[in-house]
Order: structure tokens, then sequence, then C-alpha cells
């Protein structure tokens, strides 16, 4: 087994790893950004290693710094987590090269999995067929208004080395397509640092099911069951669960041997994932992800098996201590991800700041993943996942009400969540009756009046607002409630106005101020000065933890100014264009 590992990560993740590495009596190395000096998993591991920058770009993604990181720290291993280098071959050859282990598969599965158009090809040599798509990058948008018109509408841009729902664009028409590309090579540049896409055919009302392998370098492999993961928003995951629920057994062992076959066909080695489509009784192979993935804990809940402890394992040339007949589901499980983000009746913007307080549930059955803890800052440089609450439930009826008891229990402050959202997928009679789709939450699912609890905007002159928890009494019956009141304690700042004007009304309809709702980035503004909008156009679009909002005009007009340029930086509030 190896004596010291370094986590080329953060957040969850990171902390994750290095719970797992431990408990093996594994010395643990974690590397941050200047951000990320005091955060968790830098607070937890054995020993720290700065890596400069803010940006992930500038740390996470600097492979010179992390190269330096693992020389000067003695490791003799590398654990990537997921997103950033976790499915990059050129980074895993790099720390092969050192004679460092990396933890994860070889890197010519990364290279034939990670190419999604090479991993179509790779699928099929082993009869395991997918939907159909393209089988070369885009280059031009007139390839993706081509494909289209030959297998028909809406189609589906995608990373060619992410996943994750990054960088993925859906186009519903043929206008849509050149400025849908632009998106998604930009998002693709900047969670994965390549922006390649290709695309295929995106169904109608799939469910999105995933089926977890593990393989050793023994020639052993086996696939632990299924998971859900049809509740989405932006084509990212809200809710997955294990096992995917109303499927016939006889298409699980199917879906099960599909993966097998496919895992096996790159000569794969370590934890993986190989994801379908679910619809109309078939289903269809989609990608393979060479990594851990972000909803591995539901399944180790349904086998009793730690996946990152059997990474570790499978990287130090240990065989398999099971096999396919050993592999058995107990239960059913949920994992709800909370991110720092406002539901926002559906709009779910991001939310970055700090966390003032957090109180976690617990009971029999519950679990608490996290990468934060109270006083900690959620950064609009990273991904927004706060952490990821996960249930056990002896049959899934018992696991949603058990969901549902965590969710009530967990009180996050200082930052908007997605727990109110989750709550409301939870409570649906179309989700208990297993009738979602992956579209669902976005299209069917209603998100009206569902917004996160934060503190109302702050009126020039008054002081900061705080949450304040009380208990007061009404007949002789206890009642407990919450109150945003002014901050009254002594020193507390006054609030601050943003260099920019701010809008109290930002872009709601009828306004001629453009505000944005959450602090980030201008990558495109897609409007001149003179020109005329319409009500709903897009006047800039703004990237907020790796993911791109479009910023609508509230009002019909004229562009009157324009206050930003791509490459600004804007906080919640500001006005970024005005309408006349």
């Amino acid at each position: 087994m190896f004596t010291k590992v370094l986590i080329a990560n953060r957040g969850e993740i990171a902390v994750r790893v290095i719970r797992a590495c431990q408990e093996l009596g594994i010395s643990t190395v974690a590397v941050y950004s200047d951000l990320d000096r005091t955060a968790l998993h830098v607070r937890l591991a054995d020993e720290a290693w700065a890596l400069g920058g803010q940006t992930a770009a500038e740390s996470y993604l600097d492979t010179a710094a992390i190269i330096d990181a693992i020389e000067r720290s003695g490791a003799d291993a590398v654990h990537p987590g997921y997103g950033f280098f976790s499915e990059n071959a050129d980074f895993a050859e790099a720390i092969t090269a050192m004679g460092v282990t990396f933890i994860g598969p070889p890197p010519s599965a990364i290279q034939v999995m990670g190419d999604k158009i090479s991993a179509r090809g790779a699928a099929e040599q082993v009869g395991v067929l997918g939907v159909p798509g393209s089988t070369e990058l885009i280059t031009d948008a007139s390839q993706v208004i081509a494909f289209g018109n030959d297998h028909g509408w809406p189609v589906a841009i995608k990373a060619a080395y992410g996943g994750g729902g990054r960088g993925m664009k859906v186009v519903e028409r043929a206008e849509e397509a050149e400025d849908a590309l632009s998106a998604a090579k930009r998002e693709s540049l900047a969670y994965f640092g390549r922006d390649e896409c290709y695309m295929e055919r995106y169904l109608t009302k799939p469910r999105h099911v995933e089926v977890q392998i593990l393989a050793d370098t023994h020639g052993n492999c086996v696939y632990l069951g299924t998971r859900d993961c049809s509740a989405q928003r932006r084509h990212q995951k809200l809710i997955e669960e294990a096992p995917a629920p109303g499927i016939p057994p006889e298409t699980i062992v199917a879906m099960g041997k599909a993966a097998v076959a496919v895992a096996k066909g790159c000569n794969y080695v370590s934890a993986g994932t190989v994801e379908f489509l679910y619809e109309d009784g078939e289903f269809h192979y989609l990608e393979m992800n060479t990594r851990l993935q972000v909803e591995h804990p539901v399944t180790e809940m349904v086998t009793g098996i730690d996946l990152v402890e059997q990474q570790l394992r499978i990287a130090a040339g240990e065989p398999l201590g099971f096999t396919q007949d050993d592999i058995t589901l107990r239960g059913h499980s949920i994992e709800l991800r909370i991110n720092a983000e406002d539901p926002a009746d559906g709009a779910f913007l991001p939310c970055p700041g700090t966390i003032t307080s957090m109180t976690t549930p617990g009971g029999f059955g519950t679990r608490f993943d996290s990468g934060y803890e109270a006083g900690d800052e959620i950064s609009q440089f990273y991904d927004n996942l706060i952490g990821k609450l996960i249930v056990w439930g002896a049959t899934r009826d018992h696991a949603i009400a058990r969901a549902i008891r965590a969710l009530k229990e967990l009180n996050i402050v200082g930052v908007a969540t997605t727990a109110p959202a989750d709550l409301a997928v939870l409570r649906h009679p179309e989700f208990a009756a297993i009738e979602h789709s992956t579209k669902w939450v976005e299209e069917s699912l209603d998100l009206s009046g569902i917004t996160a609890d934060t503190p109302p905007a702050d009126i020039d002159g008054e002081s900061p607002r705080v949450k304040r928890e009380l208990d007061v009494e009404v007949n002789g019956k206890r009642f407990s409630v919450s109150m945003w009141v002014p901050d009254t304690s002594a020193g507390a700042a006054k609030p601050r106005r943003s260099s920019r004007q701010r809008s109290s009304g930002g872009g709601a309809s009828g306004s001629g101020d453009v505000a944005v709702p959450m602090q980030g980035t201008i990558v495109k503004v897609a409007v001149a000065v003179g020109d005329t909008v319409e009500t709903g156009d897009t006047i800039v679009v703004l990237e907020a933890m790796k993911m791109e909002n479009n910023i609508a005009a509230g009002k019909s007009g004229t562009i009157d100014s324009i206050n930003v340029a791509e490459g600004d930086s804007v906080g919640s509030g500001d006005i970024v264009a005005v309408i006349s």
C-alpha cells in the first residue's frame, strides 16, 4: 500500500479521499489555491502545499505546479478526484513517468474514453450501441445544422473531453447552432482545459441510468448495480438514487453486462461508470466516465463497498476481494446535491459567498459529505457544490421519506442553496411514481415560488441584516421562528455600494436597467449601443461557478448604454446595460 497520497483536487471530493486514506493509515497531501488556504481539505490533510493563483486554470489545472508539489512532498501516489485532471490522459502519463502511481485507469483507457467520439467507437466494437451521433469533432456550426436536418432536432452539443453536463448545450433549431457551439466551447475550455465538442441526437424523454464498475489489474471486472440520475437542471444532476427504480431485472442485468464489456474492451482498471439513456424499455450507450462519480455514495450505501478504498487497493495492485456473485444490493439510497444556487423559481442562480452557519442532519441511514464548514467561503471561481446529503432506506418510499426529513434538518446560512428545489422534487407525485426524465425538472416541475431563504436586500443607511432564530410561545404552544433583522452588534459594518451603480429592481419586467443577479465574469456581450431588443433577448452572458447564465432584457427598446466588456468581473446587482 502507498505511504503518502497527494490529492490533486479540492472541496468535498478531496475531503472524501483524505478520510479514506487516513483510515488505511496512508499519509495525505493537500494542494490549494490562494483562495483555499484555510479550506477544509487543507485543514484535514497531514500536510498541504500551495499552488498559487485563484482560478482553476491558475491553480488546480496548473500541471507544473502540481508536479512540483508531488516532487517536494515525496508523494508516491496521486488521486485526482473528479473534474480537473481526473480524465486527463496527459496528466496521468506525466505522473506515471515520474514513477508515481496515478490512482485511476491507465492513460490509454482515459485516452479512448476521454475522447467521447473514440469512446462511441470502442463501445460499438463490443456490441454496445449509443444514440445517433457524430464521429468527428465539430469545427463549424454548419455541421450541427446538417446533423439536425438529417437526424432531427433537438441536437446535443457536448464536450469531447468532459462530462457531468459541463459544456453541454441543446440546440432546438438551426438558428441557435452558432451561439450554442460557442457557449459549449467556452464552458468546456473553462472546466476541462479543452474546447473540442461533438454532437448527438437529443432524446425527448429519457432517463439517465448509469452502471458502476470496478476492475483490477488481474483481469477481474464487476458491476455494482445501477444509479438513476434523471432529476437534472442544466444537464447537471440534482438528485441521484440507487438502484435505478422501475426497470425490469433482465434489463438491469443486460446493462451491467454491457458496462463490463465496455470496460474490458478498453482494458479498464479502477472505479468507473458507464452511462446509458433509458427510454421506452430500451437503453443506449451514452459515455464512460473514467473516474469516481460525484454520486458514488449511493452505490456505497446499497452495496456496503467503499469505492475510494477499492480505488486505492486496486492502484496498489491488489485483486478485488469479491466476484460478481458476491455483489448484493440492500435497500435504496438517495443523494441530494446541495449547491450554492438559488432555485429562483426554476432559474437556479449561482450564489457565491460565505457560509455563516451550517447545521447538517443526522440519524440512522443519514450521511453528509461536504468540503465546507461554517465560516468557509464558496468562491465564484470553482464548482458550487457545498455538500451531498445521502440517505438509505429499506425501500424507495422509505428513502424518500428519510431524505425529506433530513433536508428539513439541514440549515445553511449565508448562501442560497438548492435544498428547496430538492424538497420540491422529492415531494412530487411524478417523482414518486418514477415518471420523471432528464428534462422533467426544467420542463414539467413547477418551481414557482421556490426560492432560497436569503436575507432581504440592504437599504442605504441601515446596518447589514442577520438571521436570528427565536423561540416564542403562543397560547402555551412553542414556536421557532426566523427573522432577518438589522445587525446591531458592535462594529457592524455599514452596507457597501458597488463601484458600479446598483439596481433596485434588477432586470425585472419593465425595467430599463439590466442588472446581473450574481457575482461573476462577463464572457460575452451580445448587443451594441443602438441595437433594438425585445423582452427576453440576451444582453450579456455571465459565467459564475463554471456555469453560463444569459442575462436578458426586462423590456423592449433600444440599448442606450453598455457598462461592461468581455472579461469584466461584476457583482450582484451591478447594472451592465441600460435600455431606453
